[in-house]
């Protein structure tokens, strides 16, 4: 029964990508031919309308066909136009529809940053790129050491990404660990947090750069699975009891706006140090959250 379950709710998603994600390529298309900046920029509007329906589908089908219940904490200030920059833990890839679930039409579309190879996923890696998911190379430290050309590629391609959600709406995604949270990661790390991988700031620092100006605030959001970390085979099969998730919004420091992360070591002191002190919180927050 669990397979057929699995197997059924699958191909409902399955079918409910299909059917968003055939015109919202087609829309796509003519944005490109479209003449002017302007008219294409109202493009993104249907775009984005296309993505959320999507989401609104399969949220309905997770209330409609599992157990899981949502215990979520929301501020009563958010607004579905602005920028926000999102900050979550990572523990699955249940992780990104519980995020999609709880903020769709309640804060801007949400934007990820992600591997370059998911562009290559069968039909999503088109939508994602026709909703100008920034896509990056995500090289690590040795690779970067050898060939510092890799890191400034995808310095450049957040630029471009956050020049462009400037002027839409938006809510830029953030998992600040950099990967999902597992024990022997943390181990390897020598984590000085009980349930959080230590937090990658250079990331953060750049979407403030360059969009601090215009940001409404920082979403710092908690996630906490009491009965254990999720696959998304527990999640389409009802094998989830409960999802916790905890949001707070907090305003950027001025004094973190506008600085030079890569070359002024002052400032990267105190953004690292800010950065800590989000993630001391979140730590104690996951604490009482899976009480």
């Amino acid at each position: 029964m669990l397979w057929l379950r699995v197997a059924s709710l699958f191909l409902l998603v399955v079918l409910n990508t299909l059917v968003h994600a055939l015109p919202l390529l087609l829309v796509a298309l003519f944005k490109a031919l479209l003449p002017f900046a302007r008219l294409r920029l109202a493009m993104n509007k249907v775009l984005t309308g296309l993505a959320e329906r999507w989401i609104a589908v399969n949220s309905g089908m997770i209330d409609r066909f599992t157990r899981t219940r949502f215990q979520v904490e929301l501020p009563s200030t958010l607004q579905a136009d602005g920028h926000y920059l999102v900050l979550a833990n990572h523990q699955s890839w249940v992780d990104i529809v519980v995020l999609q679930k709880i903020f769709n039409r309640r804060v801007p579309f949400m934007r990820f940053f992600l591997k370059r190879q998911l562009i290559w996923v069968p039909v999503l890696g088109l939508a994602w790129w026709a909703l100008d998911f920034p896509f990056m190379g995500r090289y690590s430290r040795k690779e970067i050491a050898k060939n510092p050309e890799l890191g400034r590629r995808d310095m450049e391609v957040t630029r471009r990404a956050c020049e462009k959600f400037r002027s839409i709406p938006v809510s830029v995604m953030n998992f600040v660990e950099g990967t999902r949270f597992t024990p022997a990661k943390h181990a390897g790390q020598q984590s000085p947090y009980r349930h959080l991988l230590k937090p990658k700031s250079g990331g953060v620092a750049f979407v403030i750069d360059a969009m601090g100006d215009t940001l409404r605030a920082v979403l710092d959001v908690t996630i906490v699975y009491p009965g254990g970390r999720p696959t998304m085979v527990d999640l389409l099969g009802g094998r989830i009891p409960e999802v916790r998730m905890s949001v707070r919004e907090r305003a950027i420091p001025e004094d973190l706006i506008g600085g030079n992360y890569q070359d002024d070591r002052a400032y990267r002191a105190r953004f690292q140090q800010w950065m800590n002190g989000l993630w001391d919180e979140k730590d104690a927050r996951i604490e009482q959250l899976q009480g």
